[in-house]
């Protein structure tokens, strides 16, 4: 069983996965839901627009509630306008015993994991962590 000071010292970085697949916020959200069923993944990291702008996060969820039960056809729609921005951010070295608290706290299931200097590293997920915490 992993010891308290084990387990109080795992950061997001040691359970984080480090593949990101990233679209365009003027892509539609057909493009997007495309690449979604392609790669098997939920979630995508929308681009910057410009350098002072900041990443956005679009979801299955984003896209229930606003293009599907809102009955919008998703050739019709971008995807700047049903993301998250800014998108929920985490340090790779942040403690994942307070990444999980933050999440839960916004109700949120995963977040993007940025380094220093804000650039994206990976997504890490409520899953990822709690369980992570959990190893043996």
């Amino acid at each position: 069983m992993t010891t308290h000071g084990d387990q109080s010292a795992l950061r997001v970085g040691d359970v984080m996965s480090g593949e990101l697949h990233t679209i365009d916020g003027l892509a539609t959200v057909a493009e997007a839901m495309a690449t979604m069923r392609r790669l098997r993944i939920s979630s995508l990291v929308v681009n910057r627009g410009h350098d002072d702008d900041e990443l956005g996060m679009l979801t299955v969820t984003d896209l229930a509630r606003d293009v599907v039960t809102q009955d919008r056809a998703p050739e019709r729609v971008n995807v700047y306008e049903v993301m998250s921005k800014p998108a929920l951010t985490v340090q790779s070295s942040m403690l994942a015993r307070y990444a999980v608290r933050l999440l839960v706290q916004f109700g949120v299931s995963r977040t993007l994991v940025v380094d220093e200097q804000g650039e994206p590293l990976g997504l890490v997920t409520v899953r990822d962590l709690v369980l992570g915490l959990s190893e043996t």
